[in-house]
């Protein structure tokens, strides 16, 4: 019997408006003007002392997906009704609040202020294109496999963080090489901090959608997810509570979020590259690990499977990380020095 819970009828959408027409013209009309912005962006770089791709890039990406409604929907789009929903609104508020906390850690060591729009975009293509072939490859392959044109739609569900987190890191692997000319672990050990508080505000936005919740519990913090499909057919004929896994995760994130700040502005951690990194693989994918076991299988094949796709994906992070703060505590510490200032502060304007 369950002795107490929490019925959570709480919609996913923020707000919602009427239906949008998107006419040919206005399809094509989008496309020039993003190929108009490609030229100005690249005449403007021209200029510059350091060039900066991120423009040229969102110009690009945005132009591409116009071009593909353009070509997919020659009579017209009708995209409604629009819905802005918590996940993306979480989403959006997490990119802020860590671009901001990047923001102030590259003042604080003096790193240039012009790396950190283009750190953004980086990141943002890298989470929202690893995730979802994260999600193909690791959970779905069987069905994209036979139809390859629904691996774009990523709006209808279907993302998997194990592939942002591997996109990711390749994406910083690429940014380091190209940008800031330093260590990848120098961007990794200030980028994961903000990543931390991203992946709380996630898995809120999981718990909006009324999503990824946990097996049936008599727990007193239980959850009924009336507005749920899943928990609809499972749950509701004997009217169980669930574990809220969203918010033991996010409770999880939220944490070593904290802790990585605390290393990261009280005990000057990133003087030992590799440390704060560590410490984040292990803080995101152990907990991650162990929630999973009461957690309800999210494909149909991790049914028959001790360990599901989601503990065998974390195992080789959580190691990754025990092994960088071996590597970090076992290396001499750097003597960083903390101008509190980007290099061209305060200069005399030209």
């Amino acid at each position: 019997m369950v002795l107490s819970f929490i019925t959570w009828t709480v919609r996913p959408e923020v707000f919602q408006v009427d239906s949008l027409n998107l006419t040919p013209n206005v399809l094509t009309l989008g496309i020039l003007l993003c190929v108009a912005w490609l030229i100005i962006d690249r005449v403007l770089d021209r200029k510059r002392s350091e060039k900066d791709w991120s423009g040229t890039l969102m110009a690009g990406l945005i132009g591409l997906g116009l071009a593909y409604l353009r070509a997919n929907n020659p009579e017209g789009l009708t995209v409604g009704p629009i819905a802005v929903r918590w996940y993306g609104m979480m989403f959006l508020i997490g990119f802020i609040i860590g671009y901001r906390i990047i923001w102030h850690m590259f003042r604080h060591e003096g790193a240039p202020e012009s790396w950190l729009p283009t750190l953004l975009i980086y990141v943002a293509v890298a989470t929202i294109v690893g995730a979802r072939l994260g999600h193909v490859f690791f959970y779905e392959w069987d069905y994209y496999s036979a139809h390859p044109e629904k691996i774009i739609a990523f709006w209808e569900g279907g993302l998997a963080s194990h592939g942002g987190t591997i996109a990711i890191i390749i994406a910083i692997l690429i940014y380091s090489r190209s940008v800031t000319k330093r260590s990848s672990l120098w961007t990794f050990d200030r980028l994961v901090v903000a990543i931390a508080l991203v992946g709380c505000l996630i898995r809120l936005g999981n718990l909006f959608n009324s999503e990824i919740f946990g097996t049936a519990t008599t727990l007193p913090w239980g959850f009924k997810y009336p507005l749920s499909r899943e928990w609809q057919m499972l749950y509701a004929p004997t009217d169980s509570a669930c574990h809220p896994t969203q918010i033991y995760e996010a409770l999880a994130y939220l944490t070593l979020f904290v802790v990585l700040m605390w290393m990261y502005w009280k005990k000057n951690a990133q003087e030992r590259p590799g440390l704060i990194f560590g410490v984040f693989l292990i803080g995101i994918f152990l907990p991650r690990l162990l929630i999973e076991f009461v957690k309800n299988p999210q494909e149909e094949f991790e049914r028959a499977m001790t360990l599901n796709m989601g503990q065998l994906l974390s195992v080789p992070f959580i190691l990754a990380g025990i092994l960088l703060v071996y590597y970090a505590m076992t290396h001499p510490r750097l003597h960083l020095t903390f101008p509190n200032k980007f290099p061209d502060e305060n200069k005399p304007a030209k």
